[in-house]
């Protein structure tokens, strides 16, 4: 019977790729726009700015790509949780701290989910959160100066992959763990066990992260859960503000070969987590205090930007099985992936992988089900809730493989179907299906900018699709990822626009240019440069040793390094270039690199200080110079090290060029 049924499900899933692949191409009721008519509606004139920020998550590259829309220009990158030689990041003495974890320094991440923050159900423009999967962690951008501010680490988790989703008015950041694992009851402690032991010990966690006004992160609560793996979430609003919910699949619980084992049930389940009851009871004092090491990375603004570390020992972990009414489980066919809320806050919507139907749930049912205890069971202590009491409708012919939704503010929905390469149109009242266009290929998110909001701007959807060949020029076998701009404004769609991306977009967030343009920070005030090592002044620079540390306090300014001329350096020294950029001017940053550091090159903006650490190994002339393009004379903006043996007694000397 097993070996029926493995066959029967390896049958269907073979059929459901092939008709995948049939698909892509084939024509659809979405329009095309003409050449001429698509390029107008993308052109954003030479010295214009595009309407639109759009931030993309980089995937495997563990950063956050910024591209302008609709033009599709990618204009810079956010150094997130990998290091980054292009400025320095996770180089230079001031941002290393930022990659630390109790696993040690780890300089690559895996990030998926972009969130902006929201002020009363919209996109405020203050900043940007990102989760990094494979390290659990997430991370807050400032988006006055779309620098990674602050990064904080999630104990008792395995994969952050439902992160990071805030509620309306920023008071969360909620992250659900990717991977069950063996949880040892009482301090959730990764347990030695067999792996066949999972359904006996695996648990999963769901944690909530509580932002101050000012943005600094802090774990206010953690929820246990069965061991399912938690996918993907968004937060109520409106009607349902007040409750987040999170997709999960595998509620077989199964160990291998989860292509089958963890696809046999015909419904897995949304987590609808009640989290202001849930804060309530960890004001209270509620649950248990149980050991969960883990760092707290945060820039100092208050000393010069440097980059510090706060260990935090432990978490409140609240359980569901003895705290009433924090969590419900809604049934959801089929392995579920995304989930997404309207902007009325009053329908739930998920897109079930293997599912044949877009389910719809109704906050407003579900709150009837949940009084009534309209209940179908239980699973290992949560109720579940009857299908059919929650259900809203079911949206038939939504393409084959649904994952994600987003909303035009105007009554639609838009679903990426991943087999059949589309974006499907559909009415939520009604849940039927308006309009479909195709993508090459293979979408897994889309986006509309403040489409996860209360007040979207339906304008523009961009699909982030995952397969690009014979989209563009061939670059061998690896390619970059391919995202699709198509107008909304109107009844039907129209595809505009290509362009590829970085890594590898697991998701996107949009927001107007003109609530970010207007607190850009330009430059730093040197008056207010309070890093310990800044050099205000060329008069102020120097060179001193302390024992086998040298420190050279440095300043840069169009077209010279002060000092440039160093000797008295020895073999086995540390050396610690303090580079203060001396200027007040946009755009004209200052880059310093040494001959034989084991790092990157630094990039030092307008009145700020980074360090670069040099461990001179040989004797010898060694020069060091400017990488970014400054002034006419940049080739001419360089210096050089004198490194002596390590026995000798050559003084420290330098020259500052008078």
């Amino acid at each position: 019977m097993n070996k029926l049924l493995k066959k029967s499900l390896l049958w269907s899933l073979a059929a459901i790729t092939a008709m995948g692949f049939i698909s892509m191409g084939c024509s659809s009721n979405g329009e095309f726009g003409s050449s001429s008519d698509a390029a107008q509606k993308v052109y954003v004139a030479p010295g214009e700015h595009d309407e639109f920020y759009g931030f993309f998550s980089g995937g495997y590259n563990g950063q956050m790509g910024v591209y302008g829309l609709p033009s599709g220009r990618h204009i810079f990158t956010i150094p997130v949780f990998s290091q980054a030689p292009v400025n320095g990041y996770g180089f230079s003495e001031e941002t290393k701290a930022m990659l630390q974890t109790t696993d040690g320094f780890i300089p690559w991440g895996d990030a998926h989910h972009p969130e902006l923050s929201q002020t009363d159900g919209e996109t405020d423009g203050r900043w940007v959160f990102m989760n990094e999967n494979n390290t659990p962690r997430v991370a807050r951008i400032g988006l006055d100066e779309f620098k990674t501010q602050e990064i904080i680490e999630i104990p008792n988790s395995a994969g952050n992959h439902a992160s990071s989703f805030v509620t309306p008015n920023t008071e969360y950041v909620s992250a659900a763990t990717r991977f069950s694992i063996p949880m040892k009851e009482g301090s959730l402690e990764n347990m030695d066990v067999s792996i066949d032991s999972y359904k006996e010990n695996f648990k999963g966690t769901i944690s909530f992260i509580k932002v101050s006004d000012e943005g600094h992160m802090s774990i206010d609560f953690q929820i246990m859960m069965p061991g399912f793996n938690y996918d993907l979430s968004h937060a109520g609003k409106g009607p349902s503000d007040g409750w987040s919910f999170f997709t999960s699949y595998n509620s077989e619980e199964a160990n291998t070969l989860l292509e089958i084992n963890a696809s046999k049930n015909d419904k897995d389940y949304i987590a609808a987590i009640n989290w202001k009851k849930a804060a309530e009871y960890a004001k209270q004092g509620k649950g248990e205090m149980i050991p969960g090491k883990h760092y707290r990375n945060y820039i100092d603004h208050e000393e010069g930007g440097i980059a510090k570390s706060e260990v935090i020992e432990e978490v409140r972990v609240l359980d569901p099985r003895k705290l009433e009414g924090i969590v419900y489980f809604l049934p959801t066919p089929k392995s579920p992936h995304g989930v997404d809320v309207d902007p009325t806050g009053q329908y739930i919507a998920a897109g079930g992988k293997l599912s044949t139907v877009i389910p719809v749930h109704s906050f407003a049912k579900m709150q009837d089900a949940i009084e009534n205890e309209d209940f179908a069971g239980e699973e290992q202590g949560i109720p579940v809730l009857k299908y059919d009491s929650i259900l809203h409708g079911e949206v038939e012919n939504p393409g084959l493989g649904p994952l994600h939704t987003e909303f035009d503010g105007k009554g639609n929905a838009y679903t990426t179907a991943f087999i059949s390469s589309e974006i499907v149109k559909w009415n939520i009242e009604k849940t039927e299906v308006v309009d479909r266009i195709d993508v090459y290929y293979s979408p897994g998110h889309l986006m509309i900018p403040g489409g996860d909001s209360e007040n979207p701007d339906g304008k523009y959807l961009v699909s982030l699709n995952k397969i690009t060949k014979d989209r563009y020029l061939p670059t061998g076998p690896e390619l970059f990822h391919s995202a699709q701009l198509i107008d909304i404004s109107g009844e039907k769609m129209e595809l505009l626009l290509d362009f590829p991306t970085e890594g590898e977009p697991h998701y996107a967030q949009g927001i107007a240019a003109e609530k970010v343009k207007k607190n850009q920070k330009r430059f730093y005030e040197i008056d207010d440069n309070n890093h310990p090592h800044a050099t205000k002044s060329e008069k102020e620079t120097k060179v001193v040793r302390d024992g086998n540390e040298v420190h050279v306090y440095m300043t840069t300014i169009r077209s010279h390094f002060t000092p440039d001329n160093i000797e008295g350096i020895k073999v086995g020294d540390e050396v610690y270039f303090h580079v203060t950029n001396l200027e007040q001017d946009w755009d004209v940053p200052h880059g310093f690199a040494m001959k034989g550091a084991n790092t990157s090159e630094i990039l030092v903006m307008p009145g700020e200080t980074l360090t670069l650490k040099w461990q001179p190994k040989k004797v010898g002339v060694f020069p060091f110079y400017c990488t970014d393009f400054c002034s006419a004379l940049h080739q001419e903006m360089q210096g050089y090290v004198r490194v002596s043996p390590e026995n000798s007694d050559t003084p420290i000397s330098y020259s500052t060029g008078q």
